[in-house]
């Protein structure tokens, strides 16, 4: 492109292609130099004003003496700035009562949202939606129970349910028997030889005789179809019942270990988050 439109007022540099297409010698258009020019004066600005060229053992840092790391410290602190009447009332109050709290509520949920991803996600899953052999917590269905307190319990302490393996004190007939009882109530059902299994061999102990579960013992309940070990056969139920879970006697007992985070989160952190998991849908 040119100001000059004549093409034979333009040089002819020798090299066509297709035979028609010819290129001269047309200077560009002013508009382009005018552009080339300051673009190559904005370079020397930048040079000057911002961090720029590596040194040897540093860099030039500009006159204005910018940092992306300086930026983001500024703006972190005008962020804790505006988070700090929130965080001193929340680190003052019980966690119920933050929960009560309609402001401090809704800011708990924003501001948990991270460190639940960073921190409960990876085996909760994303919305507490829940991952094989780790607890939903979007639903009403609760080891340790579903109310705050018993929530910011958790998060605080860790959780490590107990059940004793029925391997070494049962014939394969009884734990088949017994896993048949188990699977046929979480159907509203019930095995009759089975259920005087299940009270004389101590499960009804601890699972109730209802098979509900009991909250103060962390026991499941087996009558929701909410299994923690998955996938859902007669044939896991049996290994559950014949190696027990955190058995340690058992090399083959079911794992299920939630960690304390009392040293890994302050105090504020770990009640925002009791109260962003206590709104997932299932705190009571």
């Amino acid at each position: 492109m040119s100001d000059q439109k004549n093409s034979t007022h333009a040089k002819d540099t020798g090299h066509t292609w297709d035979d028609n297409l010819r290129e001269l010698t047309n200077q560009p258009p002013r508009w382009w130099m005018i552009s080339f020019y300051l673009s190559l004066a904005w370079v020397v600005v930048y040079f000057v004003l911002f961090p720029a060229l590596p040194l040897a053992n540093s860099y030039t840092k500009g006159i204005l003496d910018w940092t992306q790391m300086k930026e983001f410290q500024g703006d972190l602190a005008e962020l804790e700035k505006i988070r700090a009447p929130f965080e001193t009332r929340i680190a003052k109050m019980p966690v119920s009562a933050i929960l009560g709290d309609k402001e401090l509520s809704n800011y708990s949920v924003q501001s948990a949202k991270v460190l639940f991803g960073d921190r409960c996600a990876p085996c909760h899953g994303n919305g507490g939606a829940g991952n094989p052999g780790f607890p939903v917590l979007a639903d009403d269905d609760w080891l340790f129970g579903g109310k705050i307190e018993q929530i910011h319990q958790s998060i605080m302490n860790g959780r490590r349910g107990s059940m004793p393996g029925f391997a070494t004190n049962s014939t394969p007939a009884e734990i088949d028997l017994l896993a048949q009882h188990v699977l046929a109530l979480s159907e509203g059902g019930s095995n009759p030889v089975g259920r005087n299994l299940f009270v004389n061999k101590g499960c009804a102990g601890c699972h109730g005789m209802d098979g509900k579960g009991l909250e103060m013992m962390g026991s499941a309940n087996l009558t929701d179809k909410i299994w923690r070990f998955s996938p859902v056969t007669k044939d896991s139920v049996k290994h559950t019942i014949s190696h027990g879970v955190n058995n340690a006697m058992d090399k083959n007992t079911r794992n299920a270990v939630m960690p304390s985070f009392a040293q890994q989160l302050s105090d504020a952190e770990i009640k925002k988050l009791a109260v962003y998991v206590h709104q997932l849908g299932g705190g009571k």
